[in-house]
Protein backbone atom coordinates (compact mmCIF):
# COMPACT_ATOMS: atom_id res chain seq x y z
CA UNK A 1 0.00 0.00 0.00
CA UNK A 2 1.00 3.34 -0.72
CA UNK A 3 1.77 6.06 2.05
CA UNK A 4 -0.43 8.99 1.45
CA UNK A 5 1.19 12.27 2.66
CA UNK A 6 -0.03 15.93 3.18
CA UNK A 7 0.19 18.12 0.24
CA UNK A 8 -0.84 21.44 -0.72
CA UNK A 9 -2.60 21.00 -4.29
CA UNK A 10 -2.75 24.38 -6.25
CA UNK A 11 -5.66 24.40 -9.54
CA UNK A 12 -5.69 26.62 -12.43
CA UNK A 13 -7.83 27.45 -15.20
CA UNK A 14 -5.20 27.52 -17.92
CA UNK A 15 -2.78 24.77 -18.76
CA UNK A 16 -0.71 27.89 -19.93
CA UNK A 17 -0.82 29.08 -15.94
CA UNK A 18 0.01 25.94 -14.45
CA UNK A 19 2.98 25.68 -17.11
CA UNK A 20 3.85 28.84 -15.77
CA UNK A 21 4.41 28.03 -12.07
CA UNK A 22 6.12 25.16 -13.29
CA UNK A 23 9.28 27.08 -14.91
CA UNK A 24 9.38 29.60 -12.16
CA UNK A 25 9.85 27.12 -9.42
CA UNK A 26 12.11 24.97 -11.64
CA UNK A 27 14.02 28.33 -12.09
CA UNK A 28 14.04 29.12 -8.23
CA UNK A 29 14.78 25.27 -7.02
CA UNK A 30 11.47 25.27 -5.76
CA UNK A 31 10.18 21.78 -4.42
CA UNK A 32 6.80 20.59 -6.67
CA UNK A 33 5.67 18.81 -9.66
CA UNK A 34 2.64 19.48 -12.02
CA UNK A 35 -0.04 16.38 -11.94
CA UNK A 36 -3.20 15.47 -12.82
CA UNK A 37 -6.54 17.39 -10.61
CA UNK A 38 -7.14 14.78 -7.98
CA UNK A 39 -10.40 12.95 -8.32
CA UNK A 40 -11.46 14.87 -4.82
CA UNK A 41 -11.53 18.22 -6.42
CA UNK A 42 -12.74 20.28 -9.90
CA UNK A 43 -10.70 22.51 -11.83
CA UNK A 44 -11.03 24.16 -15.62
CA UNK A 45 -8.10 22.82 -16.27
CA UNK A 46 -6.75 19.27 -16.07
CA UNK A 47 -3.39 19.69 -14.47
CA UNK A 48 -2.52 21.18 -10.87
CA UNK A 49 0.70 22.22 -8.89
CA UNK A 50 1.34 19.65 -6.24
CA UNK A 51 3.90 20.89 -3.35
CA UNK A 52 4.34 20.08 0.28
CA UNK A 53 2.31 21.93 2.75
CA UNK A 54 5.47 23.80 4.04
CA UNK A 55 5.76 25.42 0.87
CA UNK A 56 2.30 26.81 0.50
CA UNK A 57 3.18 30.76 1.62
CA UNK A 58 6.33 30.78 -0.38
CA UNK A 59 3.70 29.61 -3.81
CA UNK A 60 1.28 32.32 -3.01
CA UNK A 61 3.43 34.70 -2.85
CA UNK A 62 5.40 33.71 -6.51
CA UNK A 63 1.99 33.30 -7.93
CA UNK A 64 1.15 36.92 -6.73
CA UNK A 65 4.26 38.18 -7.35
CA UNK A 66 4.08 36.81 -10.74
CA UNK A 67 0.40 37.85 -11.13
CA UNK A 68 -0.25 33.91 -12.14
CA UNK A 69 -4.04 33.48 -11.83
CA UNK A 70 -4.93 30.28 -9.70
CA UNK A 71 -8.30 28.76 -9.21
CA UNK A 72 -7.93 27.83 -5.54
CA UNK A 73 -6.03 25.91 -2.66
CA UNK A 74 -6.55 22.59 -1.26
CA UNK A 75 -4.96 20.44 1.46
CA UNK A 76 -4.90 16.86 0.52
CA UNK A 77 -3.34 13.04 1.39
CA UNK A 78 -2.10 12.22 -2.07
Amino acid sequence: MIKRLPRVVFTFSTTTDVMALEGLCRERGMPGRVIPVPGAITADCGLAWCAEPEQEAALLALLEGEEISFQGVYHLLI
